[in-house]
C-alpha cells in the first residue's frame, strides 16, 4: 500500500475533478493538477461502481493499483495531485503497470 502522505485526500480529489487535466489509456484515466508546491506527489485510485458492483472487487482493483504505483511514485513530478480512474475491470497487474508507465512518460 502507498504511504498516506502520497495519497490524495477527499478535498484534493474534488479539486482535481473540478479543474484538472486528463490523460486517457485503454483501462485507466489519469486526472491531475500540477501545483507550485515542492511536496511529494499525491495520487489516488478510484474504482467506480459501474466497473465492479462488489466493493470487494473495487477494493482489490485499488490495492493492485497502489501496489504498482508504489514502484513508480518517485518518478512523478513534485507537487502533483492526481487520480487514476479505472475504466474497466482489469485482473492483470502487468497491464496496469504498463499503462501507469505510459501515462508517466506522457506527463514528463
Amino acid at each position: 500500500m502507498l504511504l498516506k502522505k502520497n495519497r490524495a485526500d477527499k478535498e484534493a480529489v474534488e479539486r482535481i475533478f473540478n479543474g484538472g487535466k486528463f490523460i486517457n489509456s485503454p483501462n485507466l484515466t489519469f486526472k491531475f493538477i500540477l501545483t507550485n508546491q515542492s511536496s511529494a506527489p499525491r495520487i489516488s485510485f478510484v474504482a467506480p461502481k459501474g466497473i465492479a458492483k462488489s466493493a470487494v472487487k473495487r477494493n482489490l482493483l485499488r490495492r493492485r493499483g497502489y501496489a504498482v504505483l508504489k514502484k513508480y511514485i518517485a518518478h512523478f513530478p513534485l507537487g502533483l495531485l492526481g487520480v487514476f480512474l479505472f475504466k474497466k475491470y482489469q485482473d492483470d497487474t502487468t497491464i496496469i503497470e504498463n499503462e501507469i508507465k505510459n501515462i508517466l512518460h506522457k506527463i514528463n
